[in-house]
């Protein structure tokens, strides 16, 4: 059973959330094959080594693709973090990206109730 995220944790978490939301926003839509891409949660191991990253990709058709863009690019993605959270963190974590199907998730059940 996964112990409860100290409050390090949290902060890390929250401030790569931040960068990372700033960073792939800053490479603008046409990278990601005009899809909207939005990190909405960043959880890290206990002993920071790890990021896992969730995003929710608009529209979800493109999220295979976007995903694999992502992959693609994760170190330089961890590079630009390290940049701006180099201060703060003696090592970067590795950037791992997950899919939030939560949105999907949500529009399904909607789609359901109106049924």
């Amino acid at each position: 059973m996964d112990k409860a995220p100290t409050t390090r944790q949290l902060k890390v978490a929250r401030e790569i959330q931040k960068d990372l939301a700033e960073i792939l926003r800053s490479k603008g839509m046409a990278v990601f094959d005009g899809a909207m891409v939005t990190v909405s949660e960043v959880r890290v191991s206990p002993d920071l080594s790890i990021a896992k990253t969730y995003v929710s990709i608009f529209p979800s058709e493109k999220a295979a693709k976007v995903m694999a863009i992502l992959e693609d690019n994760v170190r330089q993605y961890r590079g630009e973090l390290g940049r701006k959270v180099g201060k703060q963190l003696r090592i970067v974590p590795e950037i791992v990206f997950y899919l939030d199907t939560s949105l999907d998730y949500a529009e399904h059940i909607e789609e359901l109730l109106k049924k």
